[in-house]
């Protein structure tokens, strides 16, 4: 990864915690200028005092929500009017939840299909008129294994992010008219980052990330790379292209151990009631780059 010639403009959704925390210390560390957004003010300040003890050139606090287009609007405007450019922008807020489609109530199934998919969208409406404009910008986009794949009890999430990808794909054909704007997406598999404690659930559990497990601080290395080098989908994560290829060419010894895996790999075995988690509102208490779990 090349130190850039001038300080960055980026904008990072999901900034107060996990991957979006990560990417935020690793581009921190570059001397960039940095817009932080999340819906929660408490986590969002002390990222952003994190970032500047890591050596941001400046930290802009926007809490927002990406499902409201109004709002994440307005911060985008309000991140132009102070810096003048924007020049990259790391799309990382997502919420979860654990369960049967036909137990997940409509509207959390609902709510985290609107963070992944329409945040995505209002994401790329608020800037890429703003890259097109300029004749720059990249918007990089952290997807999910689960974006390729499904697993049972994962179907809220798996819509979600099977939506995200396939409206990045468009967005990277739409783009083509302008070179010096991209669009690149980065799929990592499990992360240690608190989403999966701070999902909801109707699973009977919390959730873990399943292995390989990998740090937060390792996807955003992979993320801010992308930087230097564009790419329409990075699978982050060693398992990903066999978990991928089991999926596509052996569908049905997949779906047979998918659900006897996934049980004993990716669930915490806590006997949680059910619970919106942070489907509906930050967290913060809970918000931080890391999870419970020993990574990679």
């Amino acid at each position: 990864m090349s130190t850039p010639s001038r300080p960055l403009v980026v904008l990072v959704t999901g900034a107060s915690s996990g991957i979006g925390r990560a990417t935020v210390h690793t581009v921190a560390g570059r001397g960039d200028r940095l817009v932080l957004v999340a819906r929660g003010r408490e986590a969002l300040e002390e990222t952003a005092a994190e970032a500047r003890a890591a050596g941001a050139a400046d930290v802009l606090v926007r809490p927002a929500d990406v499902a409201d287009a109004e709002a994440l609007q307005g911060t985008v405007d309000t991140a132009v009017e102070r810096f003048g450019r924007l020049d990259v922008v790391v799309h990382a807020a997502q919420t979860m939840a654990y369960g049967r489609i036909e137990d997940v109530p409509r509207r959390v199934f609902e709510a985290v299909v609107d963070t992944g998919l329409h945040g995505t969208a209002n994401v790329a409406r608020a800037v890429l008129p703003i890259f097109r404009r300029q004749g720059a910008g990249h918007l990089v986009v952290v997807s999910s294994l689960l974006a390729s794949v499904t697993a049972p009890l994962m179907g809220t999430y798996a819509a979600a992010k099977w939506g995200q990808l396939g409206l990045v794909r468009t967005l990277q054909q739409e783009v083509r008219d302008v070179p010096g704007v991209h669009v690149s997406a980065v799929a990592p598999g499990g992360v240690n980052t608190p989403i999966y404690h701070q999902a909801g659930t109707w699973a009977g559990s919390t959730g873990r990330p399943p292995p390989p497990v990998y740090s937060a601080a390792r996807v955003a290395r992979a993320v801010v790379a992308r930087l230097d080098r564009p790419r329409r989908l990075v699978q982050s994560g060693v398992a990903n292209p066999l978990v991928i290829g089991a999926f596509r060419l052996l569908p049905a010894v997949y779906d047979a151990l998918v659900g006897p895996l996934f049980r004993a790999l990716a669930l915490a075995g806590d006997g949680a009631p059910p619970s919106e988690g942070n489907v509906f509102a930050s967290r913060s208490e809970g918000n931080r780059r890391d999870g419970r779990w020993r990574s990679l």
